[in-house]
């Protein structure tokens, strides 16, 4: 996609586990070379099939709290029993250089990504339903239904923080998703608050008139 201008705009994604999020992600990066994507760290196990630095970055509880007290994140959380969060350098980096970024994190991550940096756009993605949530979650045959049954118990929460999302996608058709993921991105950019360095000059030509 053709940056409209230079200016590097911070995009933030939340959806419950096993709606397809990052999978959406991944199409929208390989069909974009100027977008970059801050890899989350935790302190969980790697799944199987997972890679360093290409999934997460995986810490110790004692790396994490370590760069909690020396403020390397822009946000982190407690989930799940374990700890999630976003290393604070490598954004701060690529929007000075004019660079987008997405940020895959979960809800609370995202209110403080909001209070910390006012001019992100936060994104929500639905699934269809919860029983097609609940066949994901096991389709993807990594957790035991105890773990199955407290995600959907934590997901119906996050349900109830879509509202306040500026933009909201039902990942139902992969295909769609994406194009409406990309449209959103795009649209962002032409937002006049980010283009009024392009309407200065014709203001001015109607002032001279």
């Amino acid at each position: 996609m053709r940056k409209l201008d230079n200016i590097g705009q911070l995009f933030v994604i939340s959806a419950p586990s096993g709606v397809g999020k990052t999978t959406l992600i991944r199409r929208l990066q390989s069909s974009r070379n100027d977008l970059c994507f801050s890899v989350s760290a935790t302190t969980r196990a790697p799944r199987p099939g997972e890679i360093e630095g290409r999934d997460y970055c995986f810490l110790s509880r004692e790396e994490f709290v370590r760069d909690i007290r020396a403020d390397r994140f822009l946000e982190w959380a407690h989930v799940h029993g374990e700890y999630y969060g976003t290393a604070r350098a490598p954004i701060e980096t690529w929007l000075q250089e004019g660079q987008d970024v997405i940020l895959d994190i979960d809800v609370q991550g995202a209110r403080q990504v909001r209070c910390a940096f006012p001019p992100a756009h936060t994104i929500f993605i639905l699934p269809p339903s919860i029983d097609t949530l609940r066949e994901r979650l096991q389709a993807r045959r990594t957790e035991s239904a105890e773990k199955i049954a407290g995600r959907l118990i934590v997901a119906r929460k996050e349900l109830a923080e879509a509202a306040w999302y500026d933009f909201i996608i039902v990942n139902d058709d992969l295909e769609e998703a994406v194009a409406d993921l990309a449209a959103i991105l795009r649209a962002c950019h032409c937002k006049m608050a980010f283009q009024a360095s392009k309407v200065r000059p014709f203001l001015r030509s109607i002032s001279d008139i």
